[in-house]
């Protein structure tokens, strides 16, 4: 059976779908803006089997690394030549500023974390390739706690 995203529970809203990036998701995802500012904060929802592209966030003085922090559901973050990380509630990712990364739902679950980025001087996405269906295939489906 199909979850769908209104019974998707979570702390902070879905959102609207994130048509503005779409073309660098495989699958739908949302974003609900939670707090604006000179450190813009976003929980970014994914269903299942959505992950986004191969990105890197670039920064200089201090700014462009990027901060996960999961807040429901079950994921992967990967950053480039590293293995695959799962990422439950509580897990707490900082992705350094020119690091090839990418992240995303399970197979079998939706998956929510609040997103950010340090402040900084040129601060800016560079969007690469997409996650190979072939590599996401290769990941285990389940949750860690299944």
């Amino acid at each position: 059976m199909t979850m769908r995203s209104n019974e998707f529970a979570q702390m902070f809203p879905l959102g609207e779908p994130n048509d503005a990036l779409a073309q660098y998701f495989m699958g739908q995802s949302y974003l609900a803006p939670l707090a604006a500012g000179s450190v813009p904060v976003s929980n970014v929802t994914f269903e299942p089997g959505c992950r986004n592209s191969w990105h890197i966030h670039h920064g200089a003085h201090g700014g462009g690394d990027q901060i996960l922090m999961c807040t429901a559901g079950s994921g992967w973050f990967q950053a480039e030549g590293e293995d695959p990380v799962s990422m439950e509630p509580g897990t707490v990712i900082r992705v350094p500023a020119g690091t090839k990364h990418w992240h995303g739902a399970k197979a079998d679950s939706w998956f929510s974390h609040i997103a950010f980025i340090t402040p900084g001087e040129e601060v800016h996405n560079e969007w690469l390739e997409p996650v190979t269906d072939e590599a996401y295939g290769s990941l285990p489906p389940k949750r860690v706690d299944d």
